[in-house]
């Protein structure tokens, strides 16, 4: 794995960092990495940092409708599996749930798809993280862009995110 130069900056790696940070997640902020190619899929990331795809933490935004109104919903999954739709529906009580467009996810977290972190968002994201995340002893999540990663853990995810942990594919 070949990373960028080190002073590489870009303001949505530098927003997770400083959100990372400000929660205490120093290690988190200081694990950061650059990587020379986009991860835009947990199997890129998993065979740029050489570990199984689970061990990724993919951040899918939902565009979850209640009566009418749309919210956003950020689901961490195991890069193992795919969200299950009507379980998502079922957990949230949301009449629908699609996924976000392009334009939705920037709205909503400031971020790209391909590099959606957990954190560093505009505002606070009803989350679900995925337990088998739980599985490992490192996990691995988008750094606000498709070329950057951090390690965390599940409980780490959980506490930065204020989520929920939840069964999320079947």
């Amino acid at each position: 794995m070949s990373a960028l130069q080190p002073d590489m900056r870009h303001p949505g790696i530098e927003r997770v960092a400083d959100a990372l940070a400000e929660a205490g997640h120093h290690d988190s902020a200081e694990g950061i990495r650059v990587l020379a190619d986009a991860v835009r899929t947990a199997a890129e990331a998993a065979a740029a940092l050489g570990i199984e795809p689970g061990a990724i933490a993919n951040s899918l935004l939902f565009r979850a409708e209640y009566a009418g109104q749309a919210r956003p919903l950020l689901v961490l999954t195991s890069g193992a599996h795919r969200a299950d739709v009507d379980l998502l529906i079922a957990l949230t009580g949301a009449d629908a749930i699609k996924r976000g467009t392009p334009e939705f996810v920037r709205e909503h977290t400031g971020q790209v798809i391909g590099g959606v972190s957990p954190v560093g968002h505009p505002a606070p994201i009803d989350t679900l993280v995925d337990v088998d995340l739980e599985g490992y002893a490192a996990v691995w999540a988008a750094a606000g862009h498709p070329h950057a990663v951090y390690p965390t853990t599940f409980a780490g995810l959980v506490e930065l995110t204020g989520g929920t942990p939840a069964r999320v594919a079947r």
